[in-house]
């Protein structure tokens, strides 16, 4: 394509499709790796972390959250320290409505077995 002068269009139309199917990503960053994942706009903190796996849905305690415009702004590294230094880094619950482009760090705690009726 490069050769012809033309730009490909999928960057384009996947832009277009989450937009249409009303998607969104948020990002889990660990020490060794990144990744981002895809979620329902509109969905609540522990959905999100359902995302990742099940049981961190069923046992969401918190979401700690920073806006990716924020961290970008402000981080010099890859430490949160500036952040958190900000003021920018909080803890949200279970009624948090997780936003595109977030950077989120879940934390949750399961017992062995889900409570059986």
């Amino acid at each position: 394509l490069k050769d012809n002068g033309c730009q490909s269009v999928i960057p384009k139309m996947v832009r277009q499709g989450y937009t249409d199917l009303n998607l969104a990503n948020f990002v889990t960053a660990g020490e060794t790796e990144v990744r981002s994942w895809t979620f329902q706009k509109g969905a609540l903190a522990p959905q999100c972390a359902g995302v990742i796996h099940s049981d961190f849905e069923r046992g969401f305690i918190k979401a700690e959250i920073v806006a990716f415009e924020d961290y970008k702004a402000l981080a010099t590294s890859k430490s949160m320290n500036e952040v958190k230094a900000a003021g920018k880094y909080r803890q949200e619950g279970k009624n948090y409505e997780v936003q595109d482009g977030d950077i989120v760090h879940f934390q949750f705690n399961v017992t062995k077995d889900p409570k059986k009726k």
